[in-house]
């Protein structure tokens, strides 16, 4: 065992030699840190772009979404219509697929965007409720808010993958010893528990925490998101209770646990609060008070403007 932890010790630094070795080699070839920043956030950018362009197709082809005929829905193509032409978006397409539940989603921007909407919805809605929902969705299209999260996302992954680099022959080589030493003692599944597994550990941590907290900045981002594009849908349409009826009748048909059944469910705070911080959408009871609320500001306001 002496042996072994004494092969593993220097089989790491070895490789902690190599890279280091390596990483020296690129560095003097490099460009200057700022160049390098504007290369490195450059190539996060068009990793997300391309990614976000094919993986576009890839989803719409699995989920074996078709294009809405206007045939079909006449009067549906004309409310669309009327939205192109008081929003900020040139002819999106709509598709149709058979989503695991009845939902609606935007993929692209403002040029050339796609709005996937679950077969069901146009046997749960009123043609009110679906303009109103279409209409939140090509608000996403204007302010390209798929768009923006992937580009974050990609360039965070770059910038990550970058540090992990940067950082690989001090990772190496303290992960060498700590395994060495653990086998030196005669115990190796200890070495997690040595000082240098434990500062290992730490730095772990680190990087567990740096990428939640990313996580969370960019879930809180997608969350405003989505009130401003309930907002702008109920100021284009002026029907925010239409919206507000749309969301509810969704919830209640994806939610189970909004039925007869609903009191056999378990639910428990924590899972609550870490499934809001975590969710891409802020509760669907917060958007329907919010738009209920707007409602009834515009009344109050019409009625002050007749007296």
């Amino acid at each position: 065992m002496a042996l072994v932890g004494c092969l593993l010790l220097l089989w790491s630094l070895a490789l902690a030699a190599i890279s280091y070795w390596a990483l020296s080699a690129l560095r003097a070839s490099a460009p200057d840190p700022g160049t390098t920043l504007l290369v490195v956030v450059g190539a996060g950018l068009l990793g997300g772009y391309l990614s976000y362009r094919f993986g576009t197709t890839q989803l719409l082809s699995r989920l074996e979404a078709v294009e809405l005929p206007r045939s079909h829905a006449p009067r549906f193509y004309r409310r669309l219509d009327d939205l192109e032409s008081r929003m900020d978006v040139d002819s999106p397409t709509v598709a149709i697929a058979r989503l695991p539940m009845p939902n609606a989603f935007a993929l692209g921007s403002r040029r050339g965007g796609v709005v996937v909407l679950d077969r069901s919805l146009f046997g749960l809605l009123s043609l009110d409720e679906l303009e109103a929902l279409v209409a939140h969705e090509f608000a996403h299209l204007e302010r390209y808010d798929a768009f923006v999260q992937t580009l974050a996302y990609s360039v965070f992954r770059t910038i990550a993958g970058l540090a992990v680099l940067l950082l690989s022959p001090l990772l190496v080589a303290v992960m060498g010893i700590a395994r060495a030493v653990a086998w030196l003692r005669g115990d190796p599944q200890s070495w997690s528990r040595t000082a240098v597994g434990r500062l290992l550990g730490r730095i772990e941590g680190g990087v567990v925490i740096c990428v939640l907290l990313v996580t969370l900045a960019v879930r809180a981002h997608s969350r405003r998101r989505e009130y401003a594009a309930d907002e702008r849908a109920a100021t284009v349409t002026g029907r925010p209770v239409a919206l507000a009826r749309a969301l509810r009748t969704i919830q209640r048909a994806a939610d189970p646990s909004a039925g007869l059944l609903g009191p056999l469910y378990v639910h428990t705070e924590d899972d609550e609060t870490w499934r809001r911080l975590l969710s891409t959408h802020p509760p669907t009871d917060d958007r329907i008070e919010r738009l209920l609320e707007r409602a009834r500001h515009d009344r109050d306001r019409a009625q002050t403007r007749e007296v």
